[in-house]
């Protein structure tokens, strides 16, 4: 039987820091975690504020815990037991040299969405032009703008929340990372896609035409265009100017529950579902993407592993050149890039 880890009164509570790694790592495994003997070094290191390889050394000198730091790893070890994330518990999530400030109601970035990130950091990097201009769409906790911002320090990057709660968590990312040079939006991807429609309708209206005298009413006149928001303010002088847009946007198919209680029962649903095939809204961003990114522009995307041929397909019907998939560090397929062909109407 294990030692209860928060009952430091209890004489078998171990203080000696190896012993109560061995015996997290112990629970942890009984509940199912992947990989609980990171977790535990991670748990700890975030009590007693020191780095995973610093505690690892603690740990082997014999170093002993004082019984309330003992008590609070004790207490953590019991909430991740129970699969809450281990990002949830620190408040933390690292991304590329970043730490992230994550927690309930925004998505936990993922180690394969670093590919990602540097699919597009490589593209920013190729720009020629001096300040080259960025966008992420669906940004979550900020990890992609963030990345991008700080690896690419010429970069100006502009992303996009729908979420309330995932904004203010972003909102607290940029503050901290975002060097002045991220601009952070709240509004949904549609109201961009909306205003191209708009945009297009009053492109092939035709010239008014003079007043019916007999009733008053100018016989051509359609309904007004819908208002603009903060987001159709923002993005309007954009574009065709965008360099680069990448996104993680959801992807799970509506009826493909995921199976780790982390994901499933933690991460917002806004972030994981994506219509009944998971590609709702890549629909979307690729086609406003057409008219936001700049000829021979380049377009990135995160997806599920069976899931490239689609977007491949669907990319090059909206006129992107050179679809192409690639595999994350595990050898899945995670990213597919393309690039922009000649635009579509830009409607000043």
């Amino acid at each position: 039987m294990h030692a209860e880890l928060n009952d430091p009164n209890d004489p078998n509570h171990p203080n000696d820091l190896a012993d109560l790694l061995s015996e997290v790592r112990g629970r942890l495994g009984e509940a199912g975690i992947e990989d609980p003997a990171a977790d535990a070094e991670l748990i700890a290191g975030h009590v007693l504020g020191v780095s995973r390889g610093r505690l690892q050394a603690l740990a082997i000198m014999g170093t002993a815990v004082e019984p309330g730091q003992a008590e609070a790893i004790g207490d953590l070890a019991g909430e991740r037991a129970r699969r809450i994330p281990l990002q949830h518990l620190t408040g933390r999530a690292p991304f590329r040299g970043l730490e992230l400030a994550v927690g309930p109601g925004v998505f936990v970035p993922r180690p394969e969405t670093e590919s990602v990130a540097q699919f597009a950091i490589d593209a920013l990097r190729g720009v020629p032009d001096p300040e080259p201009l960025a966008v992420d769409l669906c940004t979550g906790s900020g990890a992609l703008a963030l990345a991008l911002a700080h690896e690419v320090p010429t970069a100006r990057v502009w992303a996009v929340e729908k979420s309330r709660e995932a904004h203010a968590w972003a909102a607290r990312n940029v503050a901290e990372w975002g060097d002045g040079r991220v601009e952070l939006i709240l509004g949904d991807i549609a109201e961009l896609e909306a205003a191209d429609v708009d945009a297009e309708t009053d492109a092939d209206a035709p010239a008014p035409a003079a007043a019916d005298a007999t009733v008053g009413v100018d016989a051509t006149a359609t309904a007004p265009a819908a208002p603009q928001t903060p987001l159709t303010r923002a993005f309007t002088p954009l574009r065709g100017r965008i360099h680069v847009l990448v996104s993680n946007p959801p992807y799970v198919p509506s009826d493909m529950v995921p199976r780790d209680p982390e994901v499933r029962d933690h991460d917002p649903e806004l972030a994981l579902y994506g219509g009944a095939d998971g590609l709702d809204l890549v629909r979307v961003i690729s086609r406003i993407g057409r008219r936001l990114v700049v000829a021979g522009g380049t377009l990135v995307l995160e997806h599920a592993e069976l899931q490239g041929r689609a977007i491949r397909d669907l990319l090059a019907a909206d006129g992107w050149r050179s679809p192409a998939t690639h595999p994350d560090l595990t050898g899945r397929d995670r990213t597919t890039t393309a690039v922009n062909g000649e635009l579509p109407g830009i409607v000043p």
